[in-house]
């Protein structure tokens, strides 16, 4: 299928976390070696959280879905796949991915209540200035024993120092990309979950790390480098930086 991605352009002096930095970096997003790379590394991740659905007709909301980088990871598992994003640049790429476009925000989603059988928000929670407005929407739109699955940046100092300070010298971060005034608390996102009837379990996560130094080392030496596996997302101890989060809505 034919990407739809407008040509580079070169990106403008914004200020951390501005929505418009998705427009220029809108030829990023498919790119396996490009600035947006962890994020589909973090999307099959996600996505192997996502039981196949179990009847005819499931829907599948994915909040702040981008270029609908998840699609690829739930073909074949039942589920009709509906993505909520700003950024139409990115939603016209999703729609080339199978992906049913709403243009829409996070916080106030233009669908019916209990309609989702399953609600991802990924990377989304730590780029809203009120998650908790967004928790409230994932969980106002599933259906009792829906599925929400998510993963974000934890509200910690080491956070910041890894993702900021440290990420985005690496080609995986946009620079720019992060405020971490905006980074969520793993005990907090919980807590809010538990509230709207949705029982949070959470673990870190990180990409394994001989695979993202293979994966740095093919990216230095260009289109010369053979082609090599992407790193896996794999669990770690600590939640202390990313994180994923899964949980059921309470019937």
């Amino acid at each position: 299928m034919r990407d739809v991605a407008p040509a580079p352009t070169r990106r403008r002096a914004l200020p951390r976390n501005d929505p418009r930095q998705y427009d220029d970096l809108a030829g990023e997003w498919w790119r396996p070696d490009g600035v947006f790379a962890m994020l589909h590394w973090l999307a099959e991740a996600r996505a192997a959280l996502v039981p196949p659905a179990d009847r005819p007709g499931a829907l599948l909301v994915d909040l702040g879905c981008g270029a609908g980088l998840l699609a690829p990871h739930l073909a074949g598992r039942g589920y009709r796949h509906v993505g909520v994003d700003l950024t139409r640049s990115a939603l016209a790429q999703a729609a080339a991915h199978g992906v049913s476009p709403v243009n829409g925000d996070a916080t106030a989603v233009p669908l019916a209540d209990g309609c989702a059988d399953v609600v991802a928000a990924g990377e989304l929670l730590e780029h809203v200035p009120d998650w908790r407005r967004v928790v409230a929407e994932a969980c106002r739109l599933l259906r009792p024993g829906g599925l929400l699955v998510l993963d974000t940046l934890n509200d910690t100092l080491l956070s910041r120092i890894v993702a900021v300070h440290l990420g985005e010298r690496l080609p995986t971060v946009p620079k720019g990309i992060h405020d971490p005034r905006l980074f969520v608390d793993d005990r907090e996102l919980v807590s809010e979950c538990a509230r709207h009837g949705v029982a949070l379990r959470v673990r870190g996560v990180r990409p394994e790390v001989g695979g993202l130094l293979g994966w740095l080392l093919r990216r230095a030496r260009g289109a010369a480098a053979p082609a090599g596996r992407a790193p896996r997302i794999v669990p770690t101890r600590s939640a202390a930086v990313l994180y994923q989060g899964w949980g059921v809505r309470k019937g």
